[in-house]
């Protein structure tokens, strides 16, 4: 039985929902959710308390759990983090500019202002 299978019938041996159990471990009820889907696993800390609040062990908890599918998780997880970092930076370099642009057009606006002034003046 995969780690996500397992934490699903304990859970619900247990008579608790997802927002139940997430509240006994401090998270969410969709953080549970993802545990149980296979989409991600809980930290080193969160699985203690997993194995203590069902009173079984942690070597029970995690058996079966395999690492590939953790590293591959961590590893997107990296790359994702990656790509919103990289959109950030983007976003703040596009902000910059558009500020340059903004005070170069109100620099031509008011030169060109001023010239018109100055020929309604004058003429």
């Amino acid at each position: 039985m995969k780690f996500n299978e397992r934490l699903m019938t304990l859970r619900k041996k247990r008579g608790l929902s997802q927002e139940e159990l997430g509240f006994e471990l401090g998270v969410s009820r969709q953080t549970v959710s993802k545990w149980e889907q296979g989409q991600s696993y809980p930290d080193f800390q969160r699985l203690v308390l997993l194995a203590d609040y069902f009173d079984i062990s942690l070597d029970e908890l995690v058996r079966g759990l395999d690492v590939g599918d953790v590293r591959a998780l961590n590893e997107s997880e990296k790359q994702l983090s990656s790509i919103y970092a990289d959109v950030e930076g983007g976003k703040a370099a596009m902000h910059k500019y558009l500020r340059v642009l903004l005070g170069i057009g109100a620099a031509v606006l008011a030169f060109f202002a001023g010239i018109v002034c100055y020929a309604a003046l004058f003429a």
